[in-house]
């Protein structure tokens, strides 16, 4: 196929207004909004060309040499059609963890505002909230590891324009379950700052997605990742859908090649080949309800929480002892005594057919 025609791109001054741009605004930390975004060579340039003497790339062709699409525009494309939608409402990340920085970052004024979280959850948002300086605020899960929705909107309410993020995980990690629906919405609706809806483990549930949502919750964003159902975990892809504004204002505090061209690669690769996903999680699924089966047989371990993901929690009054000795039969699992205030848990991956069973006789010989 013959080249295109050249095309020049030409970088915007200000970032344009878009839906909910409003609240964006008037959340944004200030000192963003006289912010004009870096504008690299291949932002500045889209199409095919014959010559590139634009990038100070290497010019000896190795597979490698040139930098990718800073915007990951093919893939977005890809994700667009699965998800139905829009390829402006997507943003994607060197794995979940680079939006949820960049979130922080982008309306979190260090040693001022601070995030909510439920715990137990997934340790990144205390360790971000950390690294940008601000303040961690807890409102434990219920005894059912549900949200309690009243006492998360009472401490938002009482923190006033300090509380910026609100982390919301489902199905949750570690303990594995979905959170009600209505819960959920409630704390979308309920909540000033950005809802961020991490569905890190969504493929794995019977659930609906958030997704639908967007367009009527311009607060709202919701995380997914390639890294677990899709098998991409070394290829870092996390994908942020949330209002066009967001998305915008994501991108332009990104670095300006945030996404690998071979993990671009990766992932379009996989998004084209979704029922081999889906058969993948089938067995993954078959595993899970498996493994809990066996798991609850065992006299060493008092309970096995009922998973919506890929894992089983289960509480372990001897974990540390039995988490010594897996590893030393060359089986790794997560120790997560830590997040339950001593309490002994561990959290068992679903493996294959084979990994499970070499995990279940391990377990049978330490009950």
């Amino acid at each position: 196929m013959p080249p295109g025609p050249l095309t020049i791109l030409q970088m915007p001054e200000a970032i344009p207004a878009a839906t909910g741009e409003d609240l964006i605004l008037s959340l944004l930390r200030p000192h963003l909004l006289s912010l004009k975004p870096y504008s690299s060579a291949r932002s500045e340039f889209d199409g095919r060309a014959e010559v590139y003497l634009d990038a100070n790339e290497n010019p000896f062709e190795g597979g490698y040499n040139r930098y990718p699409d800073p915007l990951q525009r093919d893939l977005k494309t890809a994700l667009s059609g699965i998800h139905g939608v829009d390829v402006e409402s997507i943003f994607v990340g060197n794995g979940s963890d680079e939006a949820i920085d960049l979130l922080m970052r982008l309306i979190g004024r260090p040693g001022r505002d601070c995030i909510l979280q439920m715990p137990p959850t997934y340790g990144m948002y205390k360790v971000s909230a950390a690294i940008n300086n601000l303040a961690l605020v807890d409102v434990p899960l219920g005894a059912d590891f549900q949200p309690d929705v009243r006492q998360v909107l009472a401490k938002a309410s009482e923190l006033g324009e300090q509380a910026k993020l609100l982390f919301v995980c489902t199905p949750n990690n570690p303990t594995g379950n979905d959170f009600k629906r209505d819960h959920v919405l409630s704390l979308i609706e309920g909540f000033d700052g950005l809802v961020v809806v991490d569905q890190a483990y969504s493929d794995f549930s019977s659930a609906p997605s958030y997704v639908d949502l967007l367009s009527d919750h311009p607060n709202l964003v919701v995380l997914q990742t390639l890294s677990k159902a899709y098998g991409l975990a070394s290829a870092r892809l996390g994908v942020a859908f949330a209002s066009t504004a967001i998305v915008r204002w994501l991108n332009a505090i990104k670095p300006p090649y945030n996404v690998s061209g071979p993990s671009q690669a990766a992932g379009l690769e996989v998004l084209r080949d979704e029922a081999r996903t889906r058969l993948q999680i089938k067995d993954i699924l078959t595993e899970r309800t498996r493994l809990e089966a066996e798991l609850n047989s065992f006299e060493g371990i008092e309970q096995v929480y009922p998973s919506d993901s890929n894992f089983v929690l289960c509480r372990v009054p001897r974990a540390d002892t039995w988490y010594a000795a897996l590893v030393g039969q060359g089986i790794v699992v997560r120790n997560q005594t830590s997040k339950f205030e001593g309490v002994g848990h561990l959290r068992f991956t679903v493996g294959t057919a084979e990994e499970n069973v070499r995990l279940l006789e391990a377990l049978r010989a330490l009950s």
